[in-house]
């Protein structure tokens, strides 16, 4: 028994000292997405604080393609020491595990650290559209079946499944048209070539600002605060969110004192009222919760998504 004990402590006592002395060599952060967006700028705040922190650096790597799977399956399949990373939107654990086989599977071979933000998402329309608000562009939609049109970036993307749930439950029927990223789509929505759009509100609000485009509503369950008085979709539909997210994620098998060192270490940066006021206006809502509050909320959100996907008919492309 007495070496027994002693063997469990000198276990904990290793484990202790790992965390401790970790890192003890670079660290990847792998985004799976271009840079420029909400996922490189969170995961390059990050960074640049570890960078003064640390004894070693966190190096950001853009991994773009396959509806992120690429970049994610790199992580995944990396060794389970802590020294992979991986920040990625909610549609490779909630989304691309229903609309065809992924490399992976995401909810084992992945350990959640934390989430780090909502993503704002905001229902807008050309400012040439007659509508002001939700429940004036359902009815334009239900005089009108099947002569709008709104974009997504792609089948199963946020944009897209953000239109089918609005559709659902508005009672419209709309014509979907998917686009090779937000940029194009936005591009055509300016002079009316698409009529709906929802999607991100980095990319939006400089054009609602300058009254090229009209916000309608918000997607989330309440109102966002630096939005003033715009309402949430939920209002006029009650029951309608969507709330895009993005986490922080390890292989499976990281020990998980390294996973809590990384946790605290990502609350302390995303707490930061400097950081907030940053990221705040650019529609990023930091959010942060522990591992075992993550791997809750991811397992729920994967089943909501996994429904409406099925009760919809939503292929992958």
């Amino acid at each position: 028994m007495k070496r027994w004990i002693a063997g469990a402590l000198g276990a904990l006592f290793s484990l202790s000292v790992l965390a401790q002395a970790f890192p003890e060599r670079p660290v990847r952060l792998i985004v799976p997405l271009t840079p420029g967006g909400s996922p490189d700028t969170i995961a390059r705040t990050i960074a640049q604080d570890l960078q003064g922190t640390w004894p070693q650096p966190v190096v950001v790597e853009n991994r773009p393609g396959g509806s992120q799977n690429i970049g994610a399956d790199l992580v995944a399949k990396s060794a389970p020491d802590g020294y992979t990373w991986l920040l990625a939107p909610d549609n490779v654990f909630s989304v691309n595990p229903y609309l065809g086989k992924q490399p992976f599977d995401p909810l084992a071979d992945f350990v959640p650290v934390t989430q780090v933000a909502r993503i704002q998402f905001l229902l807008v329309v050309p400012s040439s559209l007659p509508v002001n608000s939700v429940q004036e562009l359902i009815a334009y939609a239900k005089a009108r079946p099947g002569e709008l049109n709104f974009g997504s970036s792609g089948n199963g993307s946020p944009q897209h499944l953000s239109a089918t749930l609005l559709q659902l439950m508005g009672g419209i029927k709309m014509n979907h048209v998917p686009y090779k990223g937000a940029a194009p789509a936005v591009t055509d929505l300016l002079p009316g070539r698409i009529q709906v759009w929802i999607g991100a509100a980095n990319t939006l609000l400089p054009h609602i600002k300058e009254g090229k485009l009209k916000l309608l509503g918000s997607t989330a369950p309440q109102r966002f605060p630096n939005l003033g008085d715009t309402p949430a979709i939920g209002e006029a539909l009650p029951g309608y969110a969507v709330d895009p997210w993005l986490g922080l994620f390890m292989p499976a098998k990281v020990p998980p004192e390294i996973v809590n060192k990384v946790n605290a270490e990502v609350k302390r940066i995303l707490g930061s009222p400097e950081v907030k006021a940053r990221l705040g206006p650019q529609g990023i809502e930091l959010v942060t919760n522990s591992p075992a509050d993550f791997a809750r909320f991811i397992r729920e959100d994967n089943a909501k998504w996994g429904k409406l996907i099925k009760e919809a008919g939503i292929k992958g492309e």
